[in-house]
């Protein structure tokens, strides 16, 4: 006869038995559901799923469509349609990297490309297109040998020989140190004006172009907007937020200056000229700049390679976009015949502008 005891073992154990099987087919149903969830979301590594997962991503939070649209007639599901025929499993790395390069492009934006091992897919026309107006050539005349002018922080600065102070920003792409500007004014303070160089000026990081403009302002002052998206839409904007630019702790500029510019004055840089175009002893000389108004993001397409593109549009104080560039309070282009006699109009121009 079987004991209370074996009887409640056995129970206890049929039990679990019964549970470990409801809990298992409970915990398959749940992985197959959310398996079959994510395989639907996640675009697949093959051909198609790149191609679809590279316009999607732009799609649904690339910043510019309707700026575009204006611009040049821009219509992005057009772009698909015509593209997406292109698109098949049998095409090679380098084709589908061309097919997609090419698309991204046809967003005309200098801050969207492509980035694979054996290439970057970007767009060029924004600068190919325009006049150089700077040749490093002539910078040197400038600036002359090492031991003529001070360098810090990848600032290169000297007195030119009518007084007036000339600095040659080529990069934000680092930041500037309190100490590094304060001393860079102080040695150009016996200076009667002041040219800031930031042609072929790439950009960088927003911050240091705030911090260099700091040094021109003696008031906290909103200089322009930026947002940010907030959902899938081509218009799903956050409310414009302000960028204010905060006066320099240290010695600060009061005379006039030139902040000169060309197309390859882009993105960060860009940046720059906005708010000094808001300084009020500013004037700009040059070329209209390059644009790269958007703050670019980056993200990945299920094969590794990197898409890269405009995220936060930047607008001025009156809410116009400057992802195509600002232009020059005084428009100067470089002439060949002063190049040949070794004289950069734009600096020239900049200094007779400035001259008491």
């Amino acid at each position: 006869m079987e004991s209370l005891f074996h009887h409640r073992i056995r129970a206890t154990f049929g039990h679990s038995a019964l549970m470990r099987r409801l809990c298992s087919s409970v915990g398959l149903l749940l992985l197959l559901f959310l398996t079959s969830c994510i395989t639907e979301d996640v675009p697949q590594d093959t051909r198609r799923g790149n191609f679809e997962a590279c316009w999607q991503q732009l799609d649904q939070r690339y910043c510019f469509f309707a700026q575009k649209q204006e611009q040049f007639g821009l219509d992005w599901n057009e772009v698909y349609e015509r593209y997406s025929p292109s698109v098949n499993e049998e095409m090679t790395d380098h084709q589908l990297f061309e097919l997609l390069g090419n698309m991204v492009c046809e967003l005309r934006d200098g801050h969207v490309n492509l980035s694979a091992a054996h290439d970057v897919a970007r767009y060029g026309k924004w600068y190919d297109d325009y006049p150089m107006n700077y040749s490093d050539s002539l910078e040197r005349i400038y600036l002359g040998r090492a031991e003529d002018y001070q360098t810090a922080a990848g600032l290169k600065y000297r007195i030119l020989d009518d007084n007036i102070g000339y600095i040659r920003c080529s990069t934000f792409a680092n930041g500037f140190g309190d100490g590094n500007l304060h001393v860079m004014i102080q040695h150009l303070a016996p200076c009667d004006a002041l040219i800031i160089d930031v042609r072929n000026n790439g950009g960088g990081m927003v911050t240091a172009a705030q911090h260099l403009a700091s040094i021109f302002f003696n008031q906290a002052k909103t200089v322009g907007y930026f947002s940010h998206k907030e959902g899938p839409g081509h218009e799903d904007f956050s409310t414009p937020i302000p960028i204010e630019i905060t006066p320099f702790i240290g010695l600060r500029w009061q005379k006039p200056v030139a902040v000169l510019t060309n197309r390859r004055t882009y993105s960060a840089a860009n940046a720059f000229v906005l708010y000094m175009s808001e300084a009020d002893n500013a004037t700009i000389i040059g070329d209209i700049t390059g644009g790269g108004g958007g703050l670019p993001l980056s993200t990945e397409l299920p094969n590794g390679w990197t898409l890269r593109f405009s995220a936060c549009p930047t607008f001025t104080k009156e809410m116009k976009p400057i992802e195509a560039g600002i232009s020059p309070d005084i428009k100067v282009d470089l002439q060949p015949r002063f190049l040949e006699r070794g004289c950069d109009d734009i600096i020239e121009a900049a200094r007779q502008y400035l001259r008491p």
